[in-house]
């Protein structure tokens, strides 16, 4: 995550601070959220009553990179996502070690996790026209990384080629189109670190301020994305309407307040 570095001034990152609008509306028609029920997803404060209710914190303003992230015509239909924890969990990989485990390694492997973050961020090419990754649109789910982690990296790939529809995935986790903040909701919520999507303002104080070593999240009031282990999930510069939200290059993070979950 070299642009880092550069992305996030304290001056930058106050700014940002103080937007409380974010991409993401419920559709005309739908509940902004929807319980979901298992694995620990519960339902936000909201205000008003009904299906209808929104939560409170949630501000709406367009994605100013909406462009950027092809969205998807009238005519294209794409079937719904399993429920975000299930899709977390189905995809683990085998024989991960615990939380507890990674933690007491950290100080002896942090040297070969960033040698193999390196070559595993290498050997991903991105197809013609933008920079998505190609094959499935999926990455491979670390294995050296707390199980929390490998739980995002599920869900993200669960959705990476779905198309992009402003609002989609704050209705309900269980959508068959996702804006930025409902794809990053979506994968975040798999780990277990959200328990109802968020706006990208809502996202904006999410965690603790500053970047982690395994997930960084990058949000302003109209657009946000996030790393994961060093690999990029954003639903702008996709390369098509099913190509994947994981990219081989780094974004301009200025102007974006950047959070991370404490301990990862």
């Amino acid at each position: 995550m070299r642009a880092l570095g550069t992305a996030w001034s304290p001056l930058a990152a106050a700014t940002a601070c103080l937007a409380l609008a974010a991409c993401g509306a419920g559709r005309s028609g739908e509940p902004s959220v929807t319980v979901v029920s298992g694995g620990g997803i519960k339902a936000g404060p909201k205000v008003g009553t009904g299906a209808g209710a929104r939560p409170a914190a949630a501000k709406l303003v367009a994605d100013p990179q909406e462009s950027e992230s092809y969205p998807a015509p009238a005519t294209v239909h794409h079937a719904a996502a399993a429920a975000p924890v299930k899709a977390g969990e189905a995809i683990v990989a085998a024989g991960a070690p615990s939380d507890a485990e990674v933690k007491a390694e950290l100080q002896q492997m942090q040297s070969v996790e960033q040698s193999a973050k390196k070559a595993r961020h290498a050997r991903l090419t991105p197809v013609p026209g933008g920079q998505s990754i190609g094959g499935d649109g999926t990455i491979p789910i670390p294995t050296n990384v707390p199980e929390t982690v490998q739980k995002v990296v599920a869900g993200a790939n669960e959705i990476a080629d779905f198309p992009y529809v402003f609002g989609g995935g704050h209705a309900s986790f269980i959508d068959n189109a996702y804006d930025c903040s409902g794809s990053v909701s979506y994968a975040l919520a798999a780990g277990g670190l959200l328990s109802r999507p968020e706006t990208s303002g809502e996202l904006e104080r999410w965690g603790a301020p500053g970047p982690g070593r395994y997930i960084t999240v990058m949000a302003n009031a109209g657009h946000t994305y996030m790393y994961v282990d060093g690999i990029m999930f954003n639903t702008a510069g996709r390369s098509g309407v099913y190509a994947s939200r994981w990219q081989v290059s780094e974004a301009n993070n200025s102007g974006f307040v950047v959070r991370h979950w404490p301990g990862l």
